[in-house]
């Protein structure tokens, strides 16, 4: 019996050529196309001296035929068929020719990546909750940052709190209620002045949630929590030093004016970032989420003490 497993010994391996015949005499096609012969199959003719020919494959590694199924391409070592590869530094895209618009255009084309509910640009900075302190330092130092950083975080402790000191200092700055509580009993001054803050509390709570209302029709996605607390914490914050300076000087004092216009300002600046960064839309549209918040504060508070 042959190695092979066929007792009659057809099929061994020619150990000139390492092929192994098939048991019958007949060539088998195993593949397609028209070089199907030239793998697997028997025998097609004499070479030279007598012996068989077995492989006589055309030589177009490059051409149809090697792109058809069943057949293989072959590259020399460092060759690259699709072109240069991009060089270190260089953009995707740039071995097909295609550079920096290739790599936007498929930026663009990824609806995932790209997705902002109302055309933001920068990403949000998440994080921990800020404590109070750095909160209102934040504000005013790095405002887009610690609103990011703040809107899936509620504070309604910071802003209660300010909310009520501010209210206390309202009473003491403003010149028609100041001589009032001064010159009242002291339980008259004292249910003026917890009245007050309780009502510039909820004052800042109902403010918040008219530019929350406003944000969300225009398409922001912002919680509403962080919304209230920080346009509290934005409004009264800004009107305090010009309370500070009114307890000291008239209310008609160049000085003051001037720095209740500009605080009002500033308040405008911080309170439009905030509604961008929170509720994820762009300046105009921010703005008129802030607009009537803004207009309340001056219709209701500066320009009756401005004036």
């Amino acid at each position: 019996m042959a190695g092979n497993g066929y007792e009659n010994g057809q099929g061994a391996v020619d150990p000139r050529q390492g092929w192994s015949a098939a048991p019958s005499g007949h060539p088998q096609q195993y593949g397609g196309g028209p070089y199907g012969a030239a793998y697997g199959s028997a025998p097609q003719g004499g070479g030279p001296a007598g012996e068989p020919e077995y492989f006589t494959a055309p030589q177009d590694p490059y051409g149809a035929a090697a792109d058809q199924a069943g057949h293989t391409r072959a590259f020399t070592l460092g060759d690259s068929p699709y072109g240069e590869p991009a060089a270190p530094g260089e953009p995707y895209g740039a071995e097909y020719g295609q550079g920096q618009g290739y790599e936007q255009e498929y930026a663009a084309q990824d609806n995932v990546a790209v997705y902002r509910a109302g055309g933001q640009s920068a990403p949000h900075v998440a994080g921990p909750r800020l404590h109070w302190k750095a909160l209102l330092a934040g504000i005013y130092r790095e405002p887009s940052r610690t609103f990011d950083r703040m809107r899936d975080h509620q504070v309604w402790l910071p802003a209660l709190t300010v909310s009520l000191l501010y209210g206390v200092l309202a009473v003491l700055g403003m010149g028609s209620t100041h001589d009032e509580v001064v010159n009242s009993t002291f339980s008259v001054a004292a249910w003026a002045i917890a009245g007050a803050a309780v009502g510039f509390a909820l004052a800042g709570a109902m403010l918040g949630a008219v530019t929350y209302g406003l944000a969300r029709q225009l398409g922001g996605d912002g919680p509403w929590q962080s919304t209230v607390g920080l346009a509290a914490l934005i409004g009264w914050t800004t009107d305090a030093p010009r309370l500070l300076l009114a307890l000291f000087l008239p209310g008609g004092n160049i000085v003051v004016q001037v720095l209740g216009w500009a605080t009002w300002l500033l308040c405008a600046v911080l309170l439009t970032t905030m509604v961008r960064r929170v509720h994820d839309l762009p300046w105009g549209k921010a703005a008129g989420a802030a607009a009537l918040q803004l207009l309340a504060l001056l219709v209701l508070i500066k320009l009756p003490t401005l004036g």
